[in-house]
């Protein structure tokens, strides 16, 4: 076993496990020695592998993005690459430079041969239209609506301009090319529904959580929808 395989593997045995484990059970899982098993947690731990512990208690690594060198392949880091630039473009002012800061990460832990597929992309993201209308609220508003599993409410117009007001169960947040919107369960209509957030003029946490899992709600749209779970979708009308 080659020693970039080794530490790979040790990663994904500390991953798998919930609850510090001692060297002599991470060295026998690995066949190697103790020595060499501290050798390799030190080295990791350097490149920034989230790892606690100590000798004689045990190892666990902690919850975080971590990605050590040649993890990624040319196509992967690409992958990668094209999704955060598209972000870059498309996302609020949050999200565009969240993806910047995480396509610098990125950068920093990835082996020289993958760095040259970031840094000269074969791939590219096109270029975003004619942009977004401007929202009334911020994005980020939805977004933390979304976490919480916070019931909004909302003053909306739909495509006649006619306004209403509506409680909503906010479950995702899609960017389509020219619009985002907002997956939702509509109390007033007792049914899903996609509201564009351009078209939202103001919206207000109720202090209220709704029911279930979002995970759950989400999963019971898209079998409605007949989605997979890319999550490709047509904003309904309202």
């Amino acid at each position: 076993m080659s020693r970039t395989t080794r530490l790979l593997t040790l990663l994904q045995v500390l991953r798998g496990k919930s609850r510090p484990v001692t060297a002599a059970t991470l060295a026998g899982e690995l066949e190697i020695s103790e020595r060499t098993l501290y050798r390799d947690i030190a080295e990791l731990t350097a490149l920034g592998a989230p790892i606690y512990g100590e000798a004689g208690i045990g190892y666990v690594l902690r919850s975080g993005l971590f990605l050590p060198p040649l993890m990624l392949n040319a196509d992967e880091t690409e992958a990668i690459v094209l999704g955060l630039r598209y972000v870059d473009q498309r996302g609020d002012e949050v999200l565009s430079k969240a993806a910047a800061d995480a396509l610098a990460k990125i950068a920093a832990v990835l082996a020289p041969e993958a760095l040259d597929a970031l840094r000269n992309p074969t791939v590219l993201p096109g270029p975003p239209g004619y942009g977004f209308a401007p929202n009334a609220v911020p994005l980020n508003v939805f977004r933390q609506a979304i976490r919480d599993q916070a019931k909004l409410h909302i003053d909306y117009a739909d495509a006649n301009q006619v306004p209403s007001q509506r409680l909503i169960w906010p479950l995702a947040l899609g960017f389509l090319n020219e619009v985002r919107i907002i997956v939702a369960w509509c109390e007033l209509r007792s049914a899903y529904r996609t509201f564009r957030t351009d078209r939202i003029s103001a919206a207000n946490e109720q202090g209220e959580r709704y029911p279930g899992r979002r995970s759950d709600l989400l999963r019971t749209w898209r079998k409605q929808m007949q989605l997979d779970e890319a999550g490709r979708f047509t904003p309904d009308k309202n």
